[in-house]
């Protein structure tokens, strides 16, 4: 009876060494940026519209989110909406925000550009002094039609189609003035001839 004692303390005794608390440990936060184009053409002096996707796969809130893209030099495009630098002040945890801007070719401005990354930094947990530096997905060379050659491929031509209507229209119009004009007599001569007959 002693021996099972003396081997049932030594046997908690040495359970109790093996339970440890674990503090859970706080992975930090971690930032996906996408980086879209959603224009199906890119046209000389029309909009481009330009999305950020952010997510924050990390367990800690992101704090103070730079965003900041040099893809569109003010010298060839002008931002009509949004903002190329952007700053977030907190990302929750496991939360996604979008983030549109709004940019414009200026004129005489086309042909091939190459849209790179935008760069990110951001703290990854709160009261942190290491800057994380990310960069967003790039979606790469694009095309910039002229205004000119697009309205050539795309514009519906209602004005041409107006011009061809109208110069077409006398070609039309005199046979079937003629055509009239023959049938209205022949229609008065048959009549005429019944009208003698009933005579």
């Amino acid at each position: 009876m002693v021996f099972k004692t003396l081997v049932f303390c030594l046997l908690s005794i040495s359970l109790s060494g093996i339970v440890v608390t674990e503090e859970e440990v706080v992975t930090p936060a971690r930032l996906l940026i996408e980086k879209q184009i959603l224009n199906k053409y890119l046209v000389e002096s029309r909009d481009i519209v330009v999305n950020y996707n952010i997510f924050n796969v990390g367990q800690s809130a992101a704090v103070d989110v730079h965003i900041a893209d040099s893809s569109f030099p003010a010298e060839h495009f002008d931002v009509v909406s949004g903002a190329l630098k952007v700053t977030i002040s907190r990302l929750a945890p496991g939360s996604n925000l979008t983030h549109t801007s709004v940019v414009r070719p200026k004129i005489g401005i086309w042909g091939r550009f190459n849209f790179t990354a935008a760069e990110v930094t951001y703290l990854p947990i709160e009261d942190s002094k290491d800057i994380q530096v990310a960069y967003t997905s790039e979606p790469g060379e694009g095309f910039i039609v002229s205004l000119k050659e697009f309205d050539r491929r795309f514009s519906p031509h209602v004005l041409d189609w107006a011009a061809f209507a109208i110069m077409t229209l006398p070609s039309l119009v005199i046979p079937f003035l003629l055509w009239y004009r023959s049938k209205s007599k022949y229609e008065s001569i048959v009549s005429a001839k019944l009208a003698n007959k009933k005579h």
